[in-house]
């Protein structure tokens, strides 16, 4: 399946809070379209932070095309390793619909891609312990598991 990958804009924001809300990712409870927006706008400030969506080429300029996918992407700089830059990929989440159908494979290949073009020396990615297809998905494109990842609520 050929798929068209792009920066997210506000008229996506309804697509992706759709995926969002699916079971396996927030289980319905998103942010409000304005607080997107309003997020979408913050990512616009940060340097290097970017959130992607997946849908197909639109063969009519004015059809809109449903977002199969999306992720978020940051960039950051680093002091250590001599300056080189690290990814992080956040919000990976297909359509349920459409899983198994090569997308998020075409997504994080864009993300390793981005990457790989800003002279990141890793991309790095969570994945909750319950999410055993994910890792499985993960492993599938190249990802290892590495060190132990800690988070706490603020």
């Amino acid at each position: 399946m050929s798929l068209l990958i792009r920066e997210a804009v506000e008229s996506d924001l309804p697509g992706v809070l759709a995926l969002y809300a699916q079971p396996d990712m927030d289980d319905g409870r998103v942010l409000s379209a304005d607080a997107a927006k309003s997020m979408l706008a913050q990512f616009a400030r940060y340097p290097n932070y970017r959130l992607f969506i997946a849908t197909l080429p639109c063969q009519d300029g004015n059809a809109r095309v449903p977002v199969l996918g999306t992720y978020a992407l940051l960039i950051m700089h680093n002091l250590a390793h001599a300056g080189t830059p690290s990814a992080i990929v956040e919000d990976v989440v297909v359509s349920a619909a459409r899983q198994g159908q090569g997308i998020g494979r075409q997504m994080m290949q864009h993300a390793q891609a981005q990457a790989r073009q800003a002279g990141c020396y890793k991309l790095v990615l969570s994945s909750n312990q319950r999410r055993h297809g994910a890792h499985a998905f993960y492993e599938s494109l190249g990802f290892e598991r590495h060190g132990i990842s800690f988070s706490m609520g603020v």
